[in-house]
């Protein structure tokens, strides 16, 4: 985890648990019981999707369940997929795998 993006010492989460997971199928560090969200924008990631009609590039918006930008795709097995889940209340788990929703190659 970069930790430039993270202020060390603040914060309510032990930074000694880290869980392992993958947006947009690339593999990142954060910490265990953080949001996906939050673990994101510490590993310096700042595009999460991308408009409907005009494509243009969506961030993190806010802190909690009124984000408009962050929506993303759960991805549990081939089976199971569950869109439009909120970044920011999306709680950050070992072997999570997520993908930007709106996004062109």
């Amino acid at each position: 985890m970069n930790a430039m993006f993270r202020i060390s010492g603040a914060g309510r989460l032990s930074q000694a648990k880290t869980a392992s997971f993958s947006f947009d199928d690339k593999s990142y560090v954060g910490i265990e019981g953080d949001t996906l969200a939050s673990a994101l924008l510490a590993n310096g990631v700042h595009l999460v999707g991308r408009s409907f009609k005009y494509h243009r590039p969506r961030g993190v918006l806010s802190a909690g369940a009124e984000e408009p930008n962050a929506l993303v795709q759960i991805v549990r097995d081939d089976a199971r997929k569950t869109p439009n889940v909120r970044a920011t209340v999306q709680e950050l788990y070992d072997g999570l795998t997520a993908h930007s929703q709106n996004r062109w190659p």
